[in-house]
């Protein structure tokens, strides 16, 4: 029950912040009355949903494989290769760029499409400098493995 809510907790505080409140505050989200007799308007409701459904996913793997959040605080005890993970090794931040994009789509707003660029750089900025090293030394060479295999945020084609 603990784990549940302070997975609920981080949510809230980082995805929430950024595909949520900043969007909705400052980018006009508030404002955007979906016709869904419009492609572009439905295109951009099934990104966000997309979106949304994949993080919720990375948050369950973290919580019941990990034993963890998505919180760099509070981060999962045992390294998470399954499910999403199988493919990329970030499929959260993946998933809240999904949700900002679908959520450009929808406003048709190219302020809200730099900012997807600058969370996006500075992912992986935090990505490459704090968080690959700190999983290396807490799970040493299953992690340097699992870089190998899995691509940072785009599938690697696998050999037949």
């Amino acid at each position: 029950m603990l784990l549940a809510l302070r997975s609920l907790l981080w949510t809230v505080l980082l995805p929430g912040m950024i595909a949520g409140y900043v969007p909705w505050r400052w980018f006009g989200i508030s404002q955007v009355r979906p016709d869904l007799t419009k492609p572009l308007d439905l295109l951009g409701l099934l990104v966000i949903v997309t979106g949304a459904a994949l993080l919720g996913t990375c948050i369950w793997e973290f919580a019941s494989r990990g034993r963890g959040t998505l919180s760099p605080v509070d981060p999962p005890k045992e390294l998470v290769v399954q499910g999403l993970y199988r493919y990329v090794r970030n499929p959260m931040y993946v998933a809240v760029s999904t949700i900002l994009l679908g959520e450009a789509l929808l406003a048709r707003s190219t302020a809200l499409l730099v900012y997807w660029g600058i969370f996006f750089a500075a992912a992986n900025v935090f990505v490459i400098l704090y968080e690959e090293p700190a999983l290396r030394r807490q799970f040493g060479d299953s992690y340097v493995r699992y870089q190998q295999r899995v691509g940072r945020w785009l599938p690697r084609k696998r050999a037949p």
